[in-house]
């Protein structure tokens, strides 16, 4: 069960990406379990198969912190036919993740989220044409307006590509409004790297924005240039790949604003 273990989510989620690349060049295996379920453990929920909890590869217990993210995790399992395929693990690969590498570390995630307010997507902005300018600022100014007015982050925005420095009391703001447990950290790192942005991630998190409109927002100027050329296959191809993973991640994100919620 290891091996197979390893191979399915033995990846980071700092890149989910590459995670999903190497999952797709790696054999697949055979169905060795009868059945997945859900236990209570020490520091929540881990999910077995056939009695078994599935470990990290150095030999963690992978313990989601909520039933509801075992219970995901469970049903990937459970869903997988004669043959695994790890592509359609997203949640498992996430946890196991969390659990081996970003538990210890949940600080250096937050500092690698806060790097992304230096340069965010949503501070450059095209010059022309109008229909796009349009588009651009009906998605992210809402989002821009509630860092300024709600966390006190005012940032300066530009056209085209050349960098702008961000003042320091902005950045400073909007990284305090970043969570400090490893599974959203964790979750919103995945968010800010499969969007490009840290500013959206943070408005998903906070309930400005749900998670279509995080992702409508992340693509503006791809769908655009598709509404305007047409369509690449292989591109659409990737985008999909990349939504099972920012999924999962916003599903992540959700429960565990549910339980914070529920506890306070």
């Amino acid at each position: 069960m290891r091996e197979l273990f390893d191979e399915v989510v033995g990846q980071s989620p700092l890149d989910p990406q590459e995670a999903a690349r190497r999952s797709a060049r790696t054999p697949q295996r055979k169905r060795f379990y009868a059945k997945a379920d859900v236990i209570e453990a020490d520091g929540g929920f881990a999910v077995t198969l056939d009695g078994r909890p599935i470990r990290t590869p150095s030999g963690r217990i992978v313990t989601a912190p909520a039933r509801a993210i075992a219970a995901a995790i469970s049903a990937e399992w459970e869903a997988q036919p004669e043959t695994i395929d790890p592509l359609t693990m997203p949640m498992t690969r996430f946890a196991n993740s969390v659990v081996e590498a970003v538990v210890d570390r949940a600080e250096l995630v937050a500092e690698d989220i806060a790097k992304y307010f230096n340069s965010d997507l949503l501070f450059y902005r095209a010059g022309h044409p109008e229909g796009l300018v349009a588009r651009e600022a009906e998605h992210w100014d809402p989002v821009l307006f509630w860092a300024a007015d709600e966390l006190g982050a005012h940032f300066i925005l530009a056209q085209g590509i050349v960098h702008v420095r961000q003042p320091a009391a902005a950045i400073a703001a909007a990284r305090a409004a970043l969570p400090d447990d490893p599974w959203s950290i964790a979750a919103l790192h995945v968010v800010t790297t499969l969007t490009g942005s840290a500013m959206l991630a943070l408005a998903l998190l906070h309930g400005v924005r749900d998670h279509d409109e995080v992702w409508a927002a992340a693509h503006v100027d791809e769908d655009w240039n598709a509404s305007q050329w047409g369509e690449d296959e292989e591109a659409a191809e990737r985008r999909a790949a990349r939504l099972v993973d920012f999924r999962a991640a916003a599903e992540i994100i959700r429960v565990m604003n549910q339980n914070q919620r529920g506890a306070a």
